[in-house]
């Protein structure tokens, strides 16, 4: 495949995992990687693209009960790994939202191609971020869904990174990140550090079309980006509806039926409006 191709190969293989009309597919990225997601098929023209969050894969338990979801209601949905996370060929980076919005389109564009009606995307914590970034760029989505995406880049670094994080990366270049255990679990280079920090949810909330549908759904209790945060998209997006889960975290850990249930009313509700 010739880099930035959005050609697209299903696996043959008989080992890998397909169960009734869910089908292991890869895309090629523009910069010649190949992005491996699983296409619910249900023989609906229009279909769904789910992403997921920080440091996730396309097998994140809330990309799984989404994709089922939407399959019982009859509703293709795809489900993928961003380039450096799962499946998928690359480099993780810390940053990386210009790079997943690239991969994103990639997605879409082998679906257009293929004469599917991308009807609606959808996007958990970076994820969320993803697809309004996406939005505000390529206008050719009119539904979006933002779960749970933050609106302030320049939270929660320290504590992922500690303190005078900018001081060390400016002096070391990198700064290694590693868990408890003193496992290496990323590497965060200056250039993904500033990608992150220069990212402005604020002036891409401002840049998506009217007529483009935003839900954005956050839990009231969310630990990792707080309920502050859609707010402030509620604000500025200007086709935009919220819905606060009351005691929901960051995962809707004991709310995920009630996430399921609100993701999928909005979708239902405006895949098939003009």
């Amino acid at each position: 495949m010739a880099a930035g191709d959005s050609t697209t190969t299903v696996d043959q293989n008989p080992g890998v995992e397909q169960h009734e009309q869910r089908k292991r597919i890869v895309i090629q990225n523009k910069c010649g990687e190949k992005l491996v997601g699983f296409l619910h098929e249900t023989g609906s023209k229009e279909i769904v693209i789910l992403c997921h969050g920080f440091r996730d894969s396309k097998e994140y338990n809330m990309m799984v009960e989404l994709a089922f979801a939407l399959e019982k209601h009859g509703i293709s949905a795809f489900r993928f790994d961003f380039s450096g996370n799962g499946e998928s060929e690359g480099l993780f980076q810390f940053g990386n939202y210009s790079k997943e919005v690239d991969d994103l389109h990639a997605v879409t564009q082998h679906f257009t191609a293929e004469n599917r009606v991308i009807s609606v995307i959808v996007g958990h914590s970076k994820g969320g971020n993803v697809v309004v970034l996406y939005a505000s760029l390529h206008h050719d989505v009119h539904t979006v869904i933002n779960v749970s995406g933050r609106y302030k880049m320049d939270r929660g670094i320290e504590e992922r990174l500690g303190k005078d994080y900018m001081e060390r990366v400016k002096k070391d270049g990198f700064i290694d990140v590693h868990s408890k255990t003193g496992e290496l679990l990323f590497r965060v280079t200056e250039e993904s550090l500033m990608e992150r920090l220069n990212t402005n949810m604020h002036e891409a909330g401002l840049k998506v079309d009217q007529d483009c549908r935003v839900l954005t759904v956050h839990g009231s209790v969310d630990e990792v980006i707080p309920v502050e945060d859609a707010m402030n998209f509620d604000k500025i997006i200007p086709n935009h509806e919220l819905r606060i889960i009351e005691g929901a975290d960051h995962g809707y850990n004991n709310h995920r039926d009630e996430l399921v249930s609100v993701v999928l009313d909005f979708l239902k509700g405006n895949m098939h409006r003009a």
